[in-house]
């Protein structure tokens, strides 16, 4: 079996932000891509927000709108991230490079945790722009990541575009 390299998405992000980096270094490397796609971790700011537009809905008595927002939709969420899934499969095949999916309900940090203990032959772990950006993961999380991972772990960013 191949060694693999764990790239780590968000699954509301567009998957070719890094995505394209990490299989061009899958094959330069000889390597396969196990993709792993977590939760992005709620803010208060962002379960504030949930909330406020509820009430809203709920004071108009559009009492089912309401419920909407405050519950998940899984199978909607799902089906999103499934069709992101076979398309990057479709995309890469011809590639040569071997995508193994996994899909955890967790934040990056605790999913990548996982994944890694139960996973053996993954040497490198890459976070994609998104888990790293505008505070998603911590300095602290990072940092605790690094000393348990006992792998590499590359955070990939973007290109910065001076007008």
């Amino acid at each position: 079996m191949k060694k693999q390299i764990l790239y780590v998405a968000y699954e509301d992000e567009d998957m070719d932000d890094g995505l394209s980096y990490a299989v061009d270094l899958a094959k330069t490397m000889d390597k396969d891509i196990a993709l792993l796609i977590a939760n992005r971790k709620r803010t208060i700011a962002d379960r504030f927000d949930d909330l406020m537009a509820a009430v809203t809905f709920a004071e108009a008595d559009e009492h089912e709108t309401a419920r909407r927002i405050m519950t998940v939709d899984n199978k909607k969420k799902n089906g999103e991230v499934d069709k992101k899934v076979i398309d990057i499969a479709e995309k890469y095949q011809s590639a040569g490079i071997n995508i193994k999916v996994h899909s955890l309900s967790t934040d990056a940090v605790s999913a990548v945790k996982d994944v890694l203990k139960r996973i053996k032959g993954i040497d490198m772990v890459l976070l994609s722009p998104h888990v790293t950006e505008n505070g998603n993961l911590s300095a602290r999380e990072l940092n605790k990541l690094v000393q348990t991972a006992s792998r590499p772990i590359v955070t990939l960013a973007r290109h910065a575009f001076v007008t």
